[in-house]
């Protein structure tokens, strides 16, 4: 048997407690452990009259079963006055059930100005203030929950009723954006239009209904919905009588009803009214977003066709799956890209990449030892092949882009990404599967050096209401995402990201105006732009190369992330990883909220013998290396000469391909002079970067050293000589 939910130190406040079903609220609350706040004014179901005896009688009966609660007297329209008792009485307040209401019903004709303004004032305006009062205590604690009442004369209109109706569907809306707003402060309201007999309904209701209709068969909803592990959030729900159910927004698919470049005219209007009325496979939308979105798919279809009205999905499921059975395989056209060390080092900024790290220099320096390409920019090539318009062109689906969601990701390297080049994608749906409230495209794209695959990504794309077509559901195809170990992680790195991280992270290509434009992402249902999710997932890369690799780039084999909340720009992203062999598990949170937002994540790293295994010994098989073996000869003659002139030790970095093949020191700073392979043993005053094919170039005359040293291999400081006076 499931444990009873309790409310013990909860300060509930229920308005209109005196009697009916806001009595019956606060004793159930009371029963359960509430510290409870009983608010009526004492009218009669007019708003008429004033008295304290309603709701000392409720506090009264608490007080007899052992509960603890206080009485106040205040309108619901001195929401302060209301909150203020719960806050001198118990320090705090935690669930609001907006309940006080009246009733002026007359015929719209005879509708007085009073009649309308009291029941908005009470009804509306009286919802509004009380839980103003108590928003931003809410806020602070990090906790609320908010109960508004709204009506079956609201949601559907009745005769007699126009203002009472107007208010309760006022509440309604209210009650939408309230839990929008509140839902990263872990406020959730939600409305219920309950059915019961109340003093508002005791002269019009029959006694046996009166009777079926009891408060006590509303209660248990009320605190179901108020309770901390109820995650219901802006829900609607009718009840009454012991019955339960949820309301939804429905509307037709519709039509098109004009063309491109025309006016609209009524009589297009006409020509279509059947399809604008048709409720036959309706969509549903869940929020705003997808309310825009069934707009901006409009004005597509316009441009793109001319007006065509929409089609309806109404076809039979056998027909649905065999069109997006027809998607898979299909390939986008090939996508060429090239990038330079800019590029790299712009995507190295935007995902947290900082000289404030020395061990980050060789991301955001060219002019680095080892100057390396992160290997999350491989995202960034293949992410570019399919934001040409690609996808909008696959047979047998029809993308709605305002309703496409980046579910997962997988990233492969087959070897490091080149600091910089040029890099041929080629995309293929790999699978379509039927997930019931959307689709999921898998998309595998393919990056090449030439002939050469460098890497391998695989987009998980959630198209949002494109679901219940009779598709499977899995796929072998699909790059699984696992479960964190149950265990306390091995390591946690944290870095905050910047005000304006996702300002820099879009400049690497990703333009969507939701991370930058804060009208954008309101429409959208955020307060204010997001952050990129592969923004986060570069962090995520970064924290667990950092840990675990060292920073090594050729140790980074492959990652998977699944995306799971949004991150606003200036939070702390906090990454926990658990080791595992040579796979790192992790899961990436917001330090400030503890919301997850990057979930059965992990990293596969290449095992350092591996490394050791696949490097060809250093210059044994470069022209160059036969020059520092002449030079280290040379040296032994006339080293000390040489020493006086240069005082520097030389680091060269002997590139093959894009990648660094051999590392020699020169030192003309100690002694007679030395030539070594490695490293400088020490600090280097000079750290040369060149292919092997420019310094034979270079060395047999056929190349001007200060032309290549500004164009083609990257220095510390510029030491000319090593060249003007060093003959090799």
């Amino acid at each position: 048997m499931t444990s009873p939910l309790r409310f013990d130190g909860r300060v509930v406040l229920v308005t209109g407690a005196g009697g009916g079903l806001g009595r019956a609220y606060a004793l159930a609350f009371a029963e359960r452990g509430a510290l409870v706040v009983v608010n009526d004014l004492g009218g009669d179901f007019k708003g008429v009259g004033k008295s304290s005896l309603a709701a000392d009688k409720v506090v009264e009966e608490i007080k007899r079963k052992g509960g603890k609660a206080v009485a106040n007297y205040d309108s619901v329209e001195a929401g302060e006055k209301v909150v203020k008792t719960a806050l001198d009485a118990f320090g705090r307040i935690d669930v609001v059930v907006n309940n006080a209401g009246i009733l002026r019903d007359r015929s719209f004709s005879r509708i007085s100005d009073e009649d309308w303004d009291i029941i908005q004032r009470v009804h509306l305006r009286g919802s509004f203030q009380v839980t103003r009062a108590a928003w931003d205590h809410m806020k602070k604690q990090k906790y609320g929950r908010i109960i508004m009442t709204s009506s079956a004369s609201g949601i559907y209109g009745n005769f007699g009723q126009a203002n009472y109706s107007a208010a309760k569907l006022g509440i309604l809306g209210l009650a939408n954006t309230l839990a929008i707003e509140g839902r990263k402060n872990n406020i959730h309201c939600n409305t219920i239009a309950p059915n019961a007999g109340s003093r508002m309904t005791q002269t019009v209701m029959p006694e046996d209904l009166f009777e079926a209709l009891k408060p006590e068969y509303v209660a248990p909803l009320v605190l179901w919905l108020c309770h901390e592990s109820c995650e219901e959030n802006g829900g609607l729900f009718e009840v009454g009588a012991g019955w339960i159910g949820k309301l939804r927004w429905e509307r037709t698919l519709g039509a098109i009803a004009r063309q491109k470049n025309q006016p609209m005219t009524p009589e297009a209007v006409k020509a279509n009214w059947e399809k604008i009325c048709d409720f036959d496979n309706a969509s549903k939308p869940q929020n705003i977003q997808e309310s825009v979105a069934g707009m901006i798919e409009v004005l597509h279809k316009i441009d793109a066709e001319g007006g065509v009205s929409i089609n309806h999905t109404s076809h039979a499921t056998s027909t649905a799956t065999s069109g997006f059975a027809g998607a898979i395989g299909y390939k986008l056209p090939s996508f060429s890209s090239a990038y330079t060390e800019m590029e790299t080092i712009m995507y190295a900024l935007g995902v947290g990449a900082s000289v404030k790290d020395p061990k980050d220099l060789k991301f955001v320096y060219e002019g680095s030892s080892d100057f390396s390409c992160l290997p999350t920019f491989g995202v960034i090539i293949a992410q570019k092949s399919m934001m040409g318009g690609g996808l909008a062109e696959i047979p047998g689906l029809s993308i709605n882009f305002a309703q496409v969601l980046h579910g997962e990701q997988y990233l492969e390297l087959y070897k490091p990404l080149p600091r910089s080049g040029k890099l041929k994608c080629e995309a293929v749906v790999a699978d379509v599967l039927d997930k019931g409230s959307g689709a999921v495209i898998l998309m595998d794209v393919y990056s090449y050096s030439g002939k050469e695959l460098i890497c391998y990504n695989q987009f998980s794309l959630f198209l949002v209401g494109s679901g219940g077509f009779g598709g499977k559901r899995t796929s072998e195809k699909l790059k699984v995402a696992l479960d964190v170990p149950s265990r306390s992680p091995d390591a946690v790195l944290r870095d905050t990201t910047s005000l304006n991280q996702a300002a820099l992270y879009r400049l690497s290509g990703d333009w969507n105006p939701l991370h930058i434009d804060p009208n954008f992402a309101s429409l959208a249902g955020f307060e204010k732009p997001i952050l990129h999710g592969l923004c986060t997932f570069g962090f995520s890369a970064r924290h667990v190369l950092r840990q675990f690799a060292d920073n090594d780039v050729s140790r980074f084999k492959a990652i998977k992330t699944r995306f799971a909340k949004p991150v606003y720009p200036g939070q702390t992203l906090q990454t926990e990883m658990w080791k595992e062999g040579n796979r790192i598990h992790f899961q990436t949170k917001v330090q400030e909220t503890g919301d997850i937002v990057i979930s059965n994540a992990y990293v596969d790293l290449v095992p350092k013998s591996d490394i050791s295994a696949k490097t060809p010994s250093e210059g044994g098989e470069l022209q160059s290396t036969l020059v520092f073996e002449e030079i280290g000869r040379r040296l032994k003659e006339v080293g000390r000469e040489v020493v006086k002139k240069v005082k520097a030790v030389f680091e060269w970095h002997i590139t093959k391909g894009g990648d660094i093949a051999a590392k020699w020191t020169i030192d003309l700073k100690n002694e007679s002079g030395k030539v070594y392979k490695g490293p400088a043993k020490g600090c280097a005053d000079t750290t040369i970067i060149i292919s092997d094919d420019d310094f034979m170039q270079v060395v047999l005359g056929k190349l001007d050293p200060q032309k290549v040293m500004f164009s083609n291999f990257s220095f510390i400081h510029h030491y000319s000589f090593l060249f003007d006076n060093y003959s090799f």
